[in-house]
């Protein structure tokens, strides 16, 4: 005669997925030594990330500098393009070094997860670093060019173009990351909406607040002060925080 299979109430199925599988204890010091170990091997990765960008800088320098569409640069200090290409080098060198240290941070974290976060570890770390290089390449191609676009159309009529090359890296280099970060919006969006801290409905109801905030935050991340780039930015954060909320709504929450 078979034997009747109880399937697992609510309850137990919670408690399942809130336990912390194959747990070790480790004490604070422990913590620390592992810590050490984690960032140690990614600042190598980085290290290197940045050394194999700083052999090949001239033509990620040409690459970056395809959006001024022609602008003149010049060199208004001794050494200013050395100091430039450090720059570039070391942002390149990040994000070449950047799968590396992902992993090196989900190794750490992952002893201290539950079997609920560790469902979540995967897409949100997936998600986040699409999220970031679509964010590079919404910069590269839309934001920077509109920008570039407005200051040299502003004054051509009256001024030659032609830019320090420094402060055009780094007004290229700070909007292209600091867009990156602003299209991680979603991810956030998703953990929260998977952990319950916050429901679909509750996120849409606080859209007059999101407005508010994704005009301030267009602002504050845009190192230029035309309203064209801080538009863009500001609507891309609107569309991906309404995306955001569609996506925790589909997935129930």
């Amino acid at each position: 005669m078979a034997t009747k299979v109880e399937k697992p109430t609510q309850k137990q199925a919670d408690d399942y997925l809130d336990e912390i599988p194959d747990e070790v204890e480790m004490g604070f010091f422990d913590h620390l030594e592992e810590l050490r170990r984690r960032i140690f091997y990614a600042l190598i990765a980085v290290v290197l990330g940045v050394i194999c960008c700083f052999i090949a800088v001239k033509p990620i320098v040409q690459l970056l500098q395809i959006p001024a569409q022609g602008a003149k640069f010049i060199q208004l200090a001794p050494g200013e393009f050395f100091f430039v290409s450090i720059q570039v080098a070391g942002y390149s060198g990040i994000l070449v070094a950047s799968p590396v240290i992902l992993y090196q941070i989900v190794q750490f974290v992952l002893p201290g997860l539950t079997r609920r976060e560790r469902r979540l570890l995967g897409p949100v770390v997936f998600g986040s670093s699409i999220l970031f290089f679509a964010g590079l390449a919404f910069a590269y191609w839309l934001l920077v060019p509109a920008a570039l676009n407005f200051f040299i159309n502003y004054g051509a009529d009256v001024v030659e173009s032609q830019w320090s090359i420094d402060k055009y890296f780094k007004f290229v280099l700070l909007l292209m990351f600091s867009t990156g970060l602003a299209f991680q919006i979603p991810v956030i969006q998703m953990a929260i909406g998977f952990l319950d801290i916050v429901s679909s409905k509750q996120m849409l109801s606080s859209w007059r607040l999101v407005v508010l905030g994704a005009v301030v935050l267009g602002a504050i991340l845009t190192p230029s002060t035309d309203p064209l780039t801080q538009s863009l930015l500001a609507g891309a954060v609107l569309g991906l925080y309404f995306g955001g909320i569609g996506m925790v709504k589909l997935s129930g929450h």
